[in-house]
């Protein structure tokens, strides 16, 4: 699925397509040239441009840099903001975060779609941010010397992390004092915690469980927490996926097997048409739930919440999610790079696709950045089911 980041979008292109013209009205029609005279022109442009480069150019070329370009050239070329190429370097990182671990500061972050703006959504425990002092809610405003205001999300991510014992410098808004703040950090690993849980109402046995996205780890933790809770005999259960991004579409489909009843989980269409569905057994949690989402909540976290909804096993809380409701495929090469795809088109259970659309929630709560109405609503909610 998708990348941790709910925004962080990539592009990737087609190597070649042939286009028949066809004039309907007068019967004519016409052919572009044949695929091989496609490709020569295709490389004689190439070998063209190389050599105005090699002639005139007036910086340093690095021949591996251009042709890493050109690969991610191709990819841009299809539009679409959830595919992309991956150097081997980046693929490394990938491989890595999508195991729950990377080299960085320890803080998770968002891009807000209309502003641009770039804020720190959570700050793991012992990392270098907090110890640093950032909190959620902080705004980073330059990476580097520069700004990163509008900046795509995945861009900003990698300038952040680096290599181990490396310096990163930022400049913090914080919007509390209304100043700006800057930091020098010392990248180090961070193994970031993605599920949370706490009984969050003791006299009334309300558990809650945050998931902050769906990476490899994210099965056991869930399985972990929701165990505790249950053995402390929680009577109903909020599961928040407020700026969860998603993540890996098999994780989240085996966690909603664990709280489901019986059923399609979601199910897949490919460009063929071919259906794929995921399913959950009788097994499931008999407790009465909410999930809490908002624009922030994208991909997985969908199809989290669009399966509770359908399966009216709980009431969804919250603002409009973010709208991704589609899958990729990484397919890795040979050289370590890896070429990331969007392959398919999910559907809730119910066959919503939710793609440009999102979740809408049962009962719609706007916070008002003072107090957690959202939380408060789903408490609430569950206070009148379990009396």
């Amino acid at each position: 699925m998708g990348n941790k980041g709910f925004k962080t979008g990539f592009l990737l292109g087609v190597l070649a397509t042939i286009v028949l013209i066809v004039g309907i009205g007068v019967g004519v029609r016409f052919a572009m040239p044949s695929y091989t005279t496609v490709n020569q022109m295709s490389s004689k442009k190439m070998d063209l441009i190389e050599q105005l480069i090699d002639a005139y150019y007036f910086g340093d070329v690095s021949k591996n840099k251009m042709t890493e370009g050109t690969y991610k050239g191709i990819v841009e070329g299809l539009n679409d903001p959830y595919s992309m190429y991956f150097t081997k370097k980046e693929y490394k990182a990938q491989l890595l975060e999508n195991a729950g671990k990377y080299v960085g500061i320890g803080a998770l972050v968002s891009k807000d779609d209309k502003t641009g703006v770039i804020s720190i959504v959570r700050v793991y425990d012992n990392s270098p941010a907090k110890k640093a002092g950032l909190k959620k809610g902080d705004i980073i405003a330059q990476v580097e010397g520069k700004e990163v205001t509008g900046e795509e999300l995945s861009n900003v991510v990698s300038k952040i992390k680096g290599k181990e014992n490396t310096k990163v410098n930022i400049k913090i808004f914080d919007p509390d004092t209304k100043q700006y703040k800057k930091l020098t950090l010392v990248r180090k690993p961070v193994d970031s915690p993605s599920v949370d849980s706490v009984m969050i109402d003791k006299k009334n046995k309300i558990g809650y469980i945050a998931i902050a996205e769906f990476d490899q780890n994210t099965l056991g933790q869930f399985n972990k927490h929701l165990k505790k809770l249950m053995k402390k005999k929680a009577k109903g259960i909020i599961f928040d996926l407020r700026y969860n991004p998603g993540g890996m579409y098999d994780v989240v489909c085996k966690m909603l097997d664990e709280i489901l009843p019986e059923g399609t989980i979601v199910f897949t269409k490919d460009k063929s048409g071919n259906r794929e569905e995921a399913k959950s057994d009788a097994n499931c949690l008999k407790l009465p739930m909410v999930v809490l989402q908002n624009e922030g909540s994208a991909s997985a976290s969908e199809i989290f919440a669009g399966a509770v909804q359908d399966f009216k096993a709980g009431t969804v809380v919250g603002t409009q999610s973010y709208g991704k409701g589609v899958v990729q495929n990484t397919f890795p090469l040979s050289d370590g790079s890896a070429l990331k795809l969007t392959v398919r088109k999910y559907y809730t259970p119910n066959g919503r696709n939710i793609n440009g659309k999102g979740i809408t929630p049962d009962i719609k709560v706007e916070n008002d950045g003072k107090k957690d109405k959202q939380l408060d609503t789903a408490k609430n909610i569950l206070l009148k089911k379990i009396k």
